[in-house]
């Protein structure tokens, strides 16, 4: 397993494929895609996760986090997570944070993230914001 930066136009298909399936390949951009740090997880050679971190003075938000779902539960995702981390705790970010899909809760909990706020929806997906202080 290989963790390293990728261009947002690499975390198409993924973000495609994982998150939107039903949109177009169009919908799955963020308007920041150009600002933000792309990262991906090769394993054996194939792209099978990525993510996308936006900062802005000392704060990090995660976006467009994906796992191919033939590669989920196996730690890849958690993997990215712990790299993302190390990587904004060294730039000085003190706070990490992302919009979570529901069903995505209890990933998060895990590296320290506590829901803020009440559910929200994007579409007919409930999410909740998710955050937590790096310093």
């Amino acid at each position: 397993m290989n963790i390293t930066e990728i261009t947002a136009e690499e975390t198409l298909p993924i973000r495609h494929r994982v998150l939107w399936p039903n949109e177009s390949v169009e919908f799955c951009r963020v308007p920041d895609d150009a600002d933000g740090l792309h990262y991906g997880v090769y394993h054996d050679g194939a792209l099978v996760c990525v993510a996308s971190v936006f900062v802005l003075g000392e704060k990090a938000r995660l976006r467009k986090f994906a796992t191919l779902p033939e590669y989920q539960g196996q730690g890849i995702g958690s993997s990215m997570i712990e790299h993302i981390l190390k990587a904004l705790k060294e730039k000085g970010v003190s706070l990490f944070w992302c919009d979570a899909r529901e069903t995505a809760g209890g990933f998060y909990r895990r590296f320290g993230m506590a829901p803020e706020g009440e559910r929200f929806y994007k579409g007919d997906v409930p999410y909740f914001k998710m955050a937590m202080r790096l310093t």
